[in-house]
């Protein structure tokens, strides 16, 4: 190195300067911008991973995708997809060379953290009603007392049908929320370990307030009438009992759609970015490649955040009889 150089210049001639895309492109922030607005819709359709499986599917259907056939033969170029359990999802683009000869593959894993509703999940104390939860996943309890809930998933009424349920997310709908201790009463909760203060155990969500009236003096008021009252209201709205909670499958996450964080709009804030950025990316890298000869896959595991056991982890078997969907 010649002597002759300044320490600017001798720096600059060792250390590695990253170039940036939107230094060469000039509409690259535009087009970051557009895909960002698609990866906010894909995150509020999609905070569960029952309804992100729903949600790649009609995307994979509107590019064109056919549900795959395990007994049939498919030709380069043929674009095929399946969902095990409504909870993982495959898809691929056949290619020329036999999977034998290898094949692009990306992963992602579909679930998040939240709460789920345990079996007999409805309670009454204190002159409240409350969903007791489990937490699911890597979930840090200081963040969840306070924060407004909404409740999505599936129950099945006595009859067999199934249903969706979605609420807290619409203007107008009302949240759900964990209760907390102010300040001035927390003087013991303060000085705890984090672990301690925010005990899984009592992450119970906050459902009503309001108790069922007895109609007259030979009515008898209902010995939980808060409870009771719960009960009324989804009964009118969803036509379920309390039995109905036992095996219904709902989930409790962060309410409110996914939003740009800064006045820049250069950031991305919402519930379920590990690992919702992922299973979009992949799955419109997917959408937009061209066949080649390699086939391209991508796979989106359920139970990430526990292990990856159970029918739609990555632990279990079920693809062990569709290798020719690659």
């Amino acid at each position: 190195m010649s002597e002759k150089l300044t320490a600017k210049e001798y720096a600059e001639k060792l250390l590695y300067t990253p170039e940036y895309a939107a230094d060469k492109q000039a509409d690259v922030k535009e087009k970051a911008a557009a895909f960002a607005e698609g990866y906010k819709k894909f995150m509020d359709s999609a905070k569960t991973e029952r309804e992100a499986a729903v949600v790649s599917e009609q995307m994979l259907l509107a590019a064109g995708y056919k549900a795959f056939e395990p007994k049939k033969a498919y030709a380069p170029g043929e674009k095929v997809y399946f969902i095990q359990e409504n909870k993982a999802v495959v898809a691929a683009t056949i290619g020329q060379k036999p999977y034998e000869e290898g094949f692009r593959l990306v992963i992602a894993h579909i679930d998040c953290p939240r709460l789920d509703l345990r079996p007999n999940p409805l309670y009454e104390s204190d002159h409240m009603s409350y969903f007791r939860t489990h937490y699911y996943g890597g979930v840090r309890k200081y963040q969840w007392p306070t924060t407004p809930l909404a409740l999505h998933g599936v129950i099945v009424r006595e009859n067999g049908e199934s249903i969706s349920v979605t609420i807290g997310e619409k203007p107008g709908e009302p949240v759900f929320c964990i209760a907390d201790l102010l300040p001035h009463l927390a003087q013991k909760q303060v000085t705890q370990p984090v672990s301690e203060a925010f005990e899984g155990e009592k992450l119970n969500i906050i459902l009503g307030h309001s108790p069922k009236a007895a109609k007259g003096k030979k009515d008898e008021a209902p010995k939980e009438p808060i409870k009771a009252q719960l009960l009324e209201i989804l009964n009118k709205k969803y036509g379920i009992t309390e039995e109905d909670l036992i095996t219904a499958e709902l989930q409790a996450v962060p309410a409110g759609p996914a939003r740009f964080v800064g006045f820049d709009k250069a950031l991305v804030g919402g519930y379920g970015q590990d690992d919702r950025i992922c299973v979009f990316t992949a799955l419109e890298a997917l959408l937009e490649a061209e066949a080649t000869g390699r086939s391209m896959a991508v796979i989106f595991w359920d139970k990430e955040e526990i292990g990856s056991d159970g029918a739609t982890g990555a632990a279990s078997r079920f693809m062990q009889d569709r290798k020719s969907v690659v």
